[in-house]
């Protein structure tokens, strides 16, 4: 186990984009920290990764681990294990040749190879499958074999990208779950990366949200959904995602399509006559047709997922520039009757509002 500090580490790719793939990151990561990254495609998630494992160089900064800067540190002798989206297995090796290759290149004892690998196995749930070939198992065996082969190393620190792009639905689910439950039960610091920011919010003790290389909030993930520190990380944290919208605040109100929300006092500090208000679909509320200052909606979509439906409806009409009014995301309970075409009054919970900033996109509010 060990400890991960990046000191504003940057990294740039040459005639590739004027600005750095990862720019100037500072992360500081604890001993037995499950820490995730999650970003877009292209935010410099899966490079971070990289130049810890030291696949990737640093060109300003540093990374330390247990507080050694790892600049010149090959590889090889960062006893760092990385377990790849592809898994990455030997396919003329079986199960056991593939969990102990390391070890046998580093000359490890072959007793000791064999406790690691049945330790392991039994972790993993393996044993059954130690002699069989990678194209004798599937996406999910494949990749608990990805996983035991780091695990056998005993590694300082496990560098995870995107491990469970490849399976499906039902599978990621349940590997999920055996993922985060190994890492609690062998405490080595883990960085995992990840675009699914459901995976982010449900496995990490940490989540790290980037955008074009460079970070813009890390944090336990009730925070990063309760308390986003702007609005990227409002938008991308949270599914269905929140409902945003720019207003004019006017009185100390702002006008949500056409609804007066009271602004908090604490925006008169920030000089500001525009903010963008923000709701979560489960801060609205169905109320009945009778009440005539509700915002009225069209529905447009209803995902019925069983236990709770979730329904998209829009404000007929254009904007001021002419385009479609923002679609509002409204969390229901199963047993309620909404259907495409239906039109509906919906009122926010005015507490739980997200007030940020229109020019710059900070957080206004608490």
């Amino acid at each position: 186990m060990a400890t991960v500090y990046f000191d504003a580490a940057t990294r740039r790719y040459a005639g590739v984009h004027a600005a750095p793939a990862v720019d100037a990151i500072t992360l500081d990561i604890e001993d037995g920290e499950f820490l995730v990254l999650v970003g877009p495609s292209g935010c410099g998630k899966s490079t971070t990764l990289r130049m810890l494992a030291g696949l990737e160089p640093v060109d300003d900064g540093r990374i330390l681990v247990d507080g050694h800067d790892q600049a010149g540190v090959r590889p090889r002798d960062r006893d760092i294990a990385m377990v790849f989206q592809s898994y990455a297995l030997y396919p003329n090796m079986t199960t056991a040749q593939n969990m102990a290759f390391a070890l046998d290149n580093s000359r490890t004892p072959k007793a000791q190879i064999r406790e690691r690998v049945a330790e392991a196995a039994k972790i993993l749930e393996l044993e059954d499958l130690l002699d069989r070939k990678p194209g004798q198992m599937s996406g999910g065996q494949r990749q608990r074999v990805a996983m035991g082969r780091a695990i056998v190393r005993q590694p300082k620190v496990f560098c995870m990208d995107e491990p469970l792009s490849n399976l499906d639905a039902k599978l990621r689910v349940s590997t999920r779950s055996q993922i985060a439950g190994l890492q609690r039960r062998l405490g080595i610091t883990t960085v995992y990366v990840t675009h699914d920011q459901v995976e982010a919010m449900t496995m990490g003790h940490r989540v790290a949200v980037l955008r074009d290389g460079r970070l813009q909030q890390v944090d336990a993930p009730e925070v990063l959904y309760d308390k986003p520190v702007n609005t990227f990380v409002a938008a991308f944290i949270g599914s269905p995602a929140i409902t945003l919208v720019e207003s004019a605040v006017s009185d100390g109100r702002a006008d949500l399509h056409g609804l007066a929300v009271p602004v908090d006092r604490t925006l008169a500090a920030a000089a500001t006559d525009r903010v963008v208000v923000g709701f979560r679909p489960e801060s609205w509320r169905i109320v009945p047709e009778s009440d005539d200052g509700a915002l009225q909606l069209t529905v447009e979509l209803v995902e019925a997922l069983g236990s709770e439906s979730f329904v998209y409806a829009r404000r007929p009409g254009t904007d001021g520039s002419g385009a479609e009014r923002e679609r509002v995301t409204i969390k229901t309970e199963k047993r309620a009757h909404v259907e495409v075409g239906d039109v509906i009054r919906v009122r926010p919970v005015e507490s739980e509002a997200h007030l940020f900033d229109a020019g710059t996109g900070e957080r206004l509010v608490g």
